[in-house]
């Protein structure tokens, strides 16, 4: 069933009783030309560009628990492309894009406003950096510009200088976008299943099936499920997975924490980055401000995170917005990201033939529909397309490491 504003209106008139479920309920077969072990966006959105991109319509994925109940729902939804590694620069611009037509592509509304960035320099580093980046950025079709004081506080009225670290300046990226995050699972989930692709919630993978040859299926707790190709989109967890099939992965677990506040009126159409603190916040549709800075500075599993890093970042926005301070704390959160140990991600083949992996890198929604269709393109030709040859895991043995600085702050 197509979703369009006739078929609202026909519906409301029936009481809303005729739409279809979403996405059908699959229950496993047998075998299956390639199993997807991941049901955030990644998972599903590689699945169904397998189905609509490849004709690979024998497809299940299979997700532990609920679809986009991981990763995919524990983000602050922004969409940017401000990397300056070249092979990162070209690859984020091309996500960025991949972003405009998606609703339309999927008949499912994610909700994708164009916001725009601006981002605080705080001393001559940051305006160092930011000028690199920019110089970079600008070679594959990225716009930033610096903007002076005067500028910023026309953007940002409510900013205030601190003493400790005085303005100095700013960064403006207008192709900034927010994104609804479960609107894109769902909508890969919709899309997917009306090609044929089972749709397996509540299905954890216990182990990886193999032979001399590769893969040959996966344990799961509901039953032994065989195929040749399996591809892996399990952000947060994807070193324990890929352990199953005997491949080590040069990645670190930490919890990564976002915060709300209670919703107040709109009056931030920007989101807001303070380079010389790592945090950043925006308002959200819902009127709520929603904030966060980089990850806790330990390897952990945990969906909540440490205390210390909601109060650090909430002294932060009060050091230049102080205006703030009546906003009351909501709730908070942490997603669980898989840190390669170059900053950057991985969509690769393995030393296990048949077996294929997504691993986020340094927080993965904003490239879901470009890594998701890079990730099918790879299962289904078993050759990775030149957008994606520096993110092979070979990189990691032969030293050809892609060390980007734009998200040190996670480390």
């Amino acid at each position: 069933m197509k979703y369009s504003a006739l078929n609202l209106a026909w519906q409301g008139v029936r009481n809303h009783r005729g739409w279809r479920r979403a996405w059908r309920h699959a229950t496993p077969k047998k075998a299956y030309d390639a199993i997807i072990i991941g049901g955030g966006g990644h998972g599903l959105g590689a699945a169904y560009y397998l189905a609509k991109k490849h004709g690979i319509t024998n497809v299940a994925v299979l997700e532990k628990g609920w679809l986009g109940g991981g990763n995919t729902a524990r983000n602050t939804m922004t969409i940017r492309d401000n990397f300056i590694y070249p092979d990162n620069a070209r690859f984020h611009h091309a996500a960025v894009k991949s972003w405009h037509t998606l609703s339309s592509e999927l008949n499912f509304n994610m909700m994708i406003s164009k916001r725009g960035m601006t981002t605080v320099l705080m001393s001559d580093r940051d305006l160092s950096d930011a000028q690199r980046m920019i110089n970079t950025t600008a070679l594959f079709g990225a716009e930033h510009r610096i903007i002076d004081i005067e500028e910023l506080q026309q953007r940002l009225p409510m900013a205030v200088s601190p003493a400790r670290l005085p303005i100095v300046g700013g960064v403006y990226h207008p192709d900034v976008v927010m994104a609804r995050h479960d609107a894109v699972a769902w909508g890969y989930a919709r899309a997917a299943s009306n090609l044929g692709v089972d749709i397996i919630e509540n299905c954890e993978v216990t182990d990886i099936i193999r032979d001399a040859k590769g893969v040959t299926g996966v344990e799961t707790s509901l039953g032994n499920i065989l195929t040749r190709k399996l591809g892996m989109a399990v952000a947060g967890h994807g070193k324990h997975v890929a352990a199953m099939a005997g491949v080590e992965l040069p990645i670190e677990t930490v919890p990564l924490q976002a915060m709300v506040s209670t919703p107040v009126k709109p009056f931030l159409d920007n989101i807001v980055v303070l380079r010389g603190f790592n945090t950043y916040f925006m308002q959200s549709d819902k009127g709520e401000l929603v904030m966060g800075s980089g990850t806790d500075p330990y390897p952990s599993y945990s969906q909540r995170g440490a205390p210390q890093i909601p109060e650090a970042t909430i002294a932060a926005i009060l050091q230049v917005f102080p205006s703030l301070e009546r906003m009351q704390f909501m709730r908070q959160w942490a997603g669980i990201l898989d840190l390669t140990y170059d900053n950057s991600p991985i969509i690769s083949k393995t030393e296990v033939d048949g077996f294929y992996i997504d691993v986020a890198g340094s927080g993965g929604f904003k490239t879901t529909p470009l890594a998701a269709m890079m990730h099918a393109d790879l299962i289904a030709n078993d050759r990775p397309d030149p957008l994606i040859e520096a993110y092979s895991l070979e990189r990691f043995s032969t030293g050809r490491l892609i060390l980007e600085r734009a998200s040190y702050g996670n480390r």
